[in-house]
């Protein structure tokens, strides 16, 4: 009788050590990972920087300080990223040489698709679309077209920060046909590439 009683007893402690553990996991709060960064939804954002006509040196005399806006929206599938964005651009009056003189880029407006991979808050994009242009007469040119279309392709990376904020550094190239002047060498026409390089701001919601 005496060892069945020490037999139970035995049983009784070995269930409750190995209960025990299970019934505290039970009775503890749940603990789940933070979600992932979301890049989905619409967000509107400024932007400044300069407006450049060649390369290597973005900061060279001829050039422009840009500044202006942008809004759009992204929907993120996985790590993929999808978006299409519009923005307005005064490029500062950035220089083109032309024949018989130059001119000056005064605005920009941009229609833009983009495209990225994202690494949790950070962004990797590319983007493209089509741009107009607002010139202007400068130096020995006494006629200009005015607002022209183009075309943009860029790229950037966009870091994301807690409350809806997240900033981006960009690249766009755009390159505009068929600009016409008029100068005392006559009419001419001429393709104009522009570059900008800018940091912004955006606000997602």
């Amino acid at each position: 009788m005496f060892s069945q009683a020490k037999i139970i007893l035995t049983a009784s402690a070995l269930a409750m050590c190995l209960l025990g553990p299970a019934m505290a996991a039970d009775l503890s709060p749940a603990y789940n990972d933070p979600p992932a960064f979301q890049w989905s939804g619409a967000y509107v954002g400024v932007h400044g920087g300069t407006a450049f006509t060649g390369m290597p040196n973005p900061f060279a005399g001829r050039n422009g300080l840009s500044g202006g806006f942008q809004a759009g929206y992204n929907q993120q599938m996985g790590p993929a990223v999808l978006g299409a964005e519009i923005e307005g651009s005064y490029l500062g009056g950035a220089e083109h040489d032309v024949r018989g003189g130059k001119i000056k880029e005064k605005w920009r407006g941009a229609a833009k698709a983009k495209a990225g991979l994202s690494f949790d808050q950070t962004l990797l994009f590319g983007t493209g679309g089509v741009a107009m242009t607002k010139f202007d007469k400068g130096d020995k040119v006494n006629g200009i077209d005015g607002w022209k279309l183009g075309y943009l392709v860029g790229g950037g990376i966009e870091q994301g920060f807690a409350g809806g904020l997240s900033a981006k550094v960009e690249y766009d190239y755009v390159r505009t046909p068929g600009v016409e002047t008029t100068s005392a060498l006559g009419k001419s026409k001429a393709t104009i590439g522009s570059h900008e390089l800018k940091a912004g701001i955006n606000y997602r919601f």
